[in-house]
């Protein structure tokens, strides 16, 4: 049975990916509005190498939609209905820095807006050596449910990299949630590890 949170842009249709991503229906929703401005700010066409080493006939820059003035706002909508619509109920999201950062800020100020608790957190590549040597900076994960975010993920290695950091600083990571799943093979080992993973978009949805 399909419900629809908010505006239109999260539904579940009670399938195995649950709360994954939603459709564009009626009045332009926050999600249309996205949706059209990562294609029109982010997607560069073109032979490029990623970060995981394979090579792709396109890039989605997300760093232009997640640090853009219009677009971050309804990141942080779309990715909080995204996580509630999934039935995580998070106290805090954060992810690898530095792909993480903005998403994770984004959603923060988006629950503050509805009046809602969440914090964010900051997960580095590595222990600082100095001050309090944090791996995860903000306020304390331990014991909290957290919610691991990214603009996109290629393999899943930058995202699991992530949850392992915040399971040692002891929070209880409840599920992966991403702008931009290019479904080359990131949701597979993610669900492999036994989590959620939702995607606001797919490669098909940006004509990808």
């Amino acid at each position: 049975m399909r419900s629809w949170r908010r505006v239109v842009h999260v539904w579940c249709d009670g399938g195995a990916d649950g709360c994954s991503r939603a459709p564009y229906a009626g009045v332009m929703s926050e999600w249309e509005r996205l949706r059209r401005l990562i294609v029109d700010l982010a997607v560069v066409r073109g032979r490029v190498t990623l970060s995981s080493g394979r090579e792709a006939d396109y890039y989605v820059d997300l760093r232009r939609v997640t640090l853009h003035s219009e677009a971050a706002p309804l990141v942080g909508s779309v990715l909080l209905d995204l996580v509630e619509g999934g039935g995580l109920a998070p106290g805090s999201v954060g992810g690898l820095t530095m792909g993480a950062d903005p998403v994770a800020a984004a959603m923060l100020h988006a629950a503050a807006a509805r009046g809602r608790v969440l914090d964010a957190c900051v997960v580095r590549k590595e222990a600082k050596a100095h001050g309090l040597q944090r791996r995860v900076e903000g306020p304390g994960v331990a014991g909290r449910r957290v919610v691991a975010v990214e603009d996109t993920s290629t393999t899943g290695g930058s995202v699991m990299t992530a949850v392992g950091a915040l399971r040692e600083a002891g929070a209880d990571v409840v599920g992966v949630a991403v702008i931009l799943d290019r479904a080359t093979g990131a949701r597979e080992v993610v669900e492999a590890a036994g989590l959620p993973y939702l995607s606001a978009f797919t490669k098909d949805d940006l004509g990808l």
